[in-house]
C-alpha cells in the first residue's frame, strides 16, 4: 500500500511538471502574437482566418499524439487558437439565442470559448448585427437534412450586406428533457418548429396525446418545461447541461443522420483553398417564359461547374416571381465559376455572389 502511494505521488509530480511545461509553451506561443498582428496588418489580412485554422488543425490531427485522442487534439488546439485570436483583438460573434440553442453550440464549435457571444432574437438580427458592425461574425442555420431549407435564414442572406465565410455541418441529436421520467404524465412538449419536425414520428409514437407547443428556440422550450411538471422540451444535451433540466430520453430524432448546415457570415468571403463552394442568388428576366430556368442551368453546366443545390424564394414586390439560390462547386475567382457567373449574368436580371468559402470536411 505504501509503495503504491509513493508511486502515485511520483506520477502526479511528473504530470505537474509536464503541465508546467505546457504552460510555458503556451506563453511562448502567445509572445509571438504581436509579430503575427503586425504581419497581418501589413498585408491587410483579417484577424480570424478560418482556412489557416482548418489547415493547422488538420495537420495537428494528422500528426497525432498517440494515445491522445485525435478529436481531443482538435478541441484543445481550437481553444488555443480561440484564445490567441482574442489576445489580438476581442472578437464578437452573434448567434440565434438564447444561450443553449444549436446555433450557440455551432458558434462555439467554430470559434471556441474566447469570443464575446451576442445572442439575437431572430436570424435577420444576427445578419444585421454583422452588417452594421456590432458583431464581427454571425452564425445562422441554413439547412437541415430532415426538414430542408431554413427560410428565415435564406431571407436574411438575401437582404445583403454580408458574405458567407465558412460552413459547418453539425450532427443534431435531440433529447427529451423533463422534471418527470414518466412519459405518461406529460401533457405538453415544447420546442422550436424545426426540432419538433425533426422528431415528428418519435413524438407521435411515444407521446400521441401530448400537445406540441412551438417556441422561439429550443432554449425557450427548456425554460418553459423547467417550471411545468407536466411538460417536456426537445433540445440539445448542451441545453440540458446549461439549465439543469434532466434528460429522460436520448436521440429521439427520426433520422440517425440528422444534421444541420450552419453558415458563418462576415463582411467578406474567403480566399480560394482548392476545395470551395460558392453560393449565388439570381433572378431571371424572363422567368415566366417556358424553359427559362432550364437554359440558366445549362449555362452553369456548359461552364463545367457542378451545382449541388438550388432553391427558390419569392421576390419581394413581384407576385409569383422568384429569386433562385444555388450552390456551385468552386471559388468565384476560379475560371469555371467565373465563366458560369458571366453566362448567367447575361441571361438574368442580376447575379449576386453570397460568398465563396471552404467546403466543410467532417473530421475523422
Amino acid at each position: 500500500m505504501y509503495k503504491r502511494a509513493v508511486d502515485l505521488e511520483a506520477l502526479r509530480h511528473n504530470i505537474d511538471a509536464i503541465d508546467n511545461e505546457l504552460l510555458s509553451l503556451l506563453a511562448r506561443r502567445a509572445q509571438l502574437l504581436p509579430q503575427v498582428i503586425a504581419a497581418k496588418q501589413s498585408k491587410g489580412l483579417p484577424v480570424v482566418d478560418p482556412e489557416r485554422e482548418r489547415a493547422l488543425l488538420d495537420r495537428l490531427v494528422e500528426r497525432g499524439a498517440d494515445p491522445f485522442p485525435s478529436e481531443a487534439i482538435r478541441a484543445v488546439f481550437r481553444e488555443i487558437m480561440s484564445a490567441s485570436v482574442s489576445l489580438q483583438r476581442p472578437i464578437r460573434v452573434s448567434f440565434l439565442g438564447p444561450p443553449g440553442t444549436w446555433s450557440h453550440l455551432a458558434a462555439r464549435q467554430m470559434f471556441g470559448f474566447a469570443p464575446q457571444y451576442l445572442e439575437e432574437s431572430t436570424m435577420s438580427a444576427v445578419v444585421d448585427a454583422v452588417r452594421r458592425g456590432r458583431s464581427d461574425h454571425g452564425v445562422i442555420p441554413v439547412e437541415n437534412s430532415t426538414e430542408g431549407s431554413v427560410s428565415p435564414a435564406v431571407d436574411a442572406l438575401l437582404a445583403g450586406g454580408v458574405m458567407i465565410r465558412r460552413e459547418l455541418i453539425l450532427p443534431i441529436e435531440h433529447c427529451l428533457m423533463s422534471r418527470t421520467s414518466d412519459l405518461s404524465g406529460l401533457r405538453r412538449v415544447f420546442s422550436h418548429a424545426q426540432a419538433l419536425g425533426q422528431c415528428r414520428n418519435w413524438l407521435a409514437e411515444n407521446l400521441p396525446s401530448a400537445q406540441l407547443v412551438q417556441t422561439a428556440s429550443t432554449t425557450v422550450a427548456v425554460q418553459e418545461a423547467s417550471s411545468d411538471p407536466e411538460a417536456a422540451a426537445v433540445g440539445s444535451p448542451f441545453a440540458s447541461e446549461l439549465f439543469g433540466l434532466p434528460i429522460v430520453r436520448e436521440r429521439i430524432q427520426d433520422h440517425a443522420g440528422n444534421a444541420t448546415r450552419f453558415l458563418m457570415v462576415s463582411t467578406e468571403d474567403a480566399s480560394p483553398t482548392g476545395d470551395d463552394r460558392t453560393t449565388i442568388a439570381f433572378a431571371l428576366s424572363d422567368d415566366g417564359e417556358k424553359g427559362a430556368l432550364r437554359r440558366a442551368l445549362e449555362d452553369i453546366e456548359e461552364a463545367g461547374v457542378n451545382m449541388t443545390r438550388i432553391e427558390s424564394r419569392p421576390r419581394p414586390g413581384a407576385s409569383w416571381r422568384y429569386v433562385f439560390l444555388a450552390d456551385l462547386v468552386g471559388h468565384r475567382t476560379e475560371a469555371p465559376v467565373a465563366s458560369a457567373l458571366d453566362r448567367l449574368e447575361r441571361r438574368s436580371e442580376g447575379v449576386r455572389v453570397l460568398g465563396s468559402y471552404p467546403r466543410f470536411v467532417p473530421s475523422d
